[in-house]
């Protein structure tokens, strides 16, 4: 997770995307749920590569490891160098069994694996997958072939970014002869050509399929995502008991955070209300709203707004970052 995740802007120029809130939730934090209750042993330890965050957002990432009984680890890609790079910055935590994911997408699978394969990488069918990494499979769906963002048609099943392996020590040591004799494509370290030379001295890789791949790149697709997840993990679309409503309708699914007043407004379906925020004859639809904002006077759809947002508005669709003030 050591992108600047510049498609999300302005929301990400004060938190990481994948410390982002879906539903009450970071991003990161429900990936890291949803491969930890797939596992069929506890989870030892999280390691989180990211880029120059702050305390603040390490502190957040303690907390998720804390949550699922682990160990936290965090280290820190200095340079884009590629993913199998940013992969090998946590090799201190590479060995035995572990799951690699990527922290910047949710997914609707189930996760339940057998941990005696050789290595798990999840796909799903694209209609377009040039701009993928794709894999080709046999009729026992063991994988034959790795390809990195192919223009020409090489498969339609494109990696997601979830892999497990049942050794990552090997992986360690593929990735670090990869760095020491510069084995690049398209200029970057890249996993693919990891999996590739695993699977050339021996390692079987089976592919494990994704029913819903939902993205989390850029605003639309974030908004898009949220509404899926209050969907699908009903147990999350809640109302906080200590929320106040007067003379309020909330439409489910909905996440209404802890202390949020809402006066004289109407919420939902689709929306998210962050801890300590107010909204005041309003109507929000399809919306998420962080911590600490005011809203007043509005009404808004496909709209996103950051923590300590002050917002007296009009009808709009809006995206605005942390620590704004916004009037008509």
């Amino acid at each position: 997770m050591a992108g600047r995740g510049s498609r999300l802007r302005p929301h990400t120029l004060t938190i990481p995307k994948p410390l982002t809130p879906i539903a009450g939730k970071p991003i990161v934090q429900r990936i890291c749920e949803d491969l930890a209750a797939g596992c069929n042993e506890p989870i030892e330890e999280v390691a989180f590569i990211i880029g120059d965050f702050g305390q603040e957002a390490e502190e957040q990432l303690k907390k998720i490891a804390k949550g699922l009984g682990a160990k936290c680890s965090i280290y820190t890609q200095d340079q884009p160098l590629g993913p199998a790079h940013a992969i090998q910055c946590a090799k201190d935590s590479l060995s035995g069994k572990c799951i690699v994911a990527f922290a910047d997408t949710l997914f609707k699978a189930d996760f339940n694996f057998d941990i005696k394969n050789d290595g798990i990488i999840w796909v799903q069918k694209v209609e377009d997958p040039s701009s993928y990494g794709v894999v080709k499979v046999d009729e026992e769906n063991i994988i034959t072939e790795f390809v990195e963002k192919s223009p020409v048609f090489v498969s339609d099943l494109a990696i997601v970014g979830i892999y497990y392996f049942k050794d990552g020590g090997s992986l360690k040591d593929t990735i670090q002869l990869m760095l020491d004799n510069d084995i690049t494509d398209k200029g970057e370290f890249q996993i693919t050509t990891a999996l590739e030379l695993l699977k050339s001295n021996g390692t079987k890789f089976q592919s494990g399929i994704i029913e819903e791949w939902l993205d989390c790149g850029n605003k639309e697709v974030v908004i898009n995502t949220h509404k899926r997840v209050l969907e699908l993990k009903s147990k999350d679309a809640t109302i906080s008991s200590s929320a106040k409503l007067v003379n309020s309708v909330v439409i489910p699914p909905c996440y209404i955070g802890d202390n949020v007043s809402i006066r004289n407004s109407i919420v939902g379906p689709h929306v998210s209300i962050g801890n300590n925020s107010i909204i005041d004859s309003s109507v929000i639809v399809s919306s998420i709203i962080q911590n600490e904002t005011s809203v007043k006077d509005a009404n808004l759809s496909n709209s996103m707004l950051g923590n300590f947002v002050d917002y007296d508005g009009k009808k709009s669709e809006i995206s605005i970052g942390d620590y704004s003030k916004y009037s008509l």
